[in-house]
């Protein structure tokens, strides 16, 4: 159903219009990067090392929101200083290599390079 409005009162509906339409947006890209994370977070856990399965269950997700700034980090709660060290490898105290276990990078490639694919997807079809 479309509304009448007064001519001098137009710029005051698209003003209106358009803040409705960003916020709509920031909603969605908001709850997209939240599922970008999820799946960033389960595919950490399935690739972490499992000696005692304590490690992949310290991974957390953390949210930073600011003005118009969506951002989520993973990381690991408990063994933060131990991420890199299986990440990238190490070297042992009897000398040698401890071998890499990557499980974080493959994880973000993976589903992290999708992420602005999507938001643009998104925007192109409107929401």
């Amino acid at each position: 159903m479309a509304k009448t409005i007064q001519v001098d009162q137009l710029a005051n509906e698209m003003t209106d219009l358009i803040k409705q339409y960003t916020s709509d947006m920031s909603s969605k890209i908001s709850m997209l990067v939240d599922e970008t994370a999820d799946d960033v977070l389960d595919e950490v856990q399935a690739l972490a090392p499992k000696r005692t399965g304590k490690y992949a269950q310290g991974f957390k997700i953390s949210k930073k929101d600011d003005y118009y700034k969506t951002k989520r980090i993973v990381w690991n709660k408990k063994d933060y200083a131990r991420v890199h060290l299986l990440e990238f490898g190490h070297a042992l105290w009897q000398g040698g290599r401890s071998p890499a276990i990557p499980h974080l990078r493959p994880a973000y490639q993976k589903y992290g390079a999708r992420l602005p694919d999507d938001i643009r997807k998104l925007i192109k079809s409107g929401g």
